[in-house]
């Protein structure tokens, strides 16, 4: 297996969403260890709690449930790589995202829309802007989805329907691309230790521990399946078992048994 050293040593450019906390600001810190003249490019609400003298890590605030704001900053990052970067290998990293927890239409209609805008218009919207400098210059296109993608979830419909759609964009996406010298890899992850639950409005310490995977385990498993050219990865073996079963188990069994492990948590909604 290539190493995780290996994984970055190809690009030149790091353009990804949501690096301003959990997984995408651990992904951030890694490419300092791995390969700090990436010049990293940020889009988020918030800049990224970071500071390393050598790391070439330019902000861009951009509201990502909002179109007209991805436009506009898709040419400020392509007059900033002009500039930075011209050359060499893109990674763009589709990471922000975010879940609610309740009976539909809880928390709110208006809360379920931008949760679909973000999770998935934004990553669509983003990708095909940002699709002529790929294929331009080559390079990966990673998305995260989520374990939530291989089966219906019950209490969080909306979010788990917004990941099976990008697990399979993703991949679809990938067999498109073969040959024009960009590709696709598509990343599940299960519970991670992130604020990820309390913005989907579960109480801190809802997810046991021994259900998670810190975030840096995470990122590794993303970078190992990048080195080895993978279209697909799960990591850790627990969310390994539970995607494969949620894949296999006919779709009304799936649903049912997701209810009954999501419906665990209606006790644990952080009050409002």
């Amino acid at each position: 297996m290539p190493s995780l050293s290996e994984a970055l040593q190809d690009f030149t450019t790091v353009i990804l969403t949501g690096g301003s906390s959990g997984i995408g600001k651990s992904f951030i810190e890694r490419c300092v260890e791995l390969n700090p003249s990436l010049v990293v490019c940020n889009l988020s609400r918030r800049a990224p709690a970071i500071i390393y003298e050598k790391l070439k890590l330019r902000h861009f605030p951009c509201d990502l449930a909002q179109s007209a704001t991805i436009a506009t900053t898709v040419r400020e990052v392509e007059e900033f790589l002009q500039r930075e970067a011209q050359t060499g290998r893109v990674l763009l990293l589709n990471n922000s995202g975010f879940g609610a927890y309740g009976y539909f239409p809880e928390p709110e209609v208006a809360h379920l829309t931008e949760m679909v805008d973000v999770n998935v218009r934004a990553v669509v919207e983003l990708t095909g802007l940002l699709m002529p400098l790929l294929k331009r210059r080559g390079g990966v296109i990673v998305t995260v989805a989520s374990t939530a993608a291989f089966q219906p979830t019950p209490f969080m419909a909306t979010y788990g329907a917004t990941k099976a759609f990008v697990l399979h964009w993703g991949l679809a996406l990938n067999e498109e691309l073969r040959g024009s010298g960009v590709r696709s890899l598509v990343w599940c992850p299960g519970p991670t230790a992130t604020d990820f639950f309390r913005r989907a409005g579960l109480k801190k310490g809802s997810v046991a521990d021994a259900l998670s995977m810190k975030s840096e385990e995470v990122v590794d498993a993303m970078l190992g399946a990048l080195a080895a050219k993978r279209s697909l990865v799960v990591p850790g073996w627990k969310n390994k078992v539970s995607a494969f079963a949620g894949s296999v188990t006919p779709k009304r069994l799936a649903t049912w048994v997701a209810a009954k492990v999501l419906a665990r948590y209606s006790g644990q909604k952080a009050p409002r």
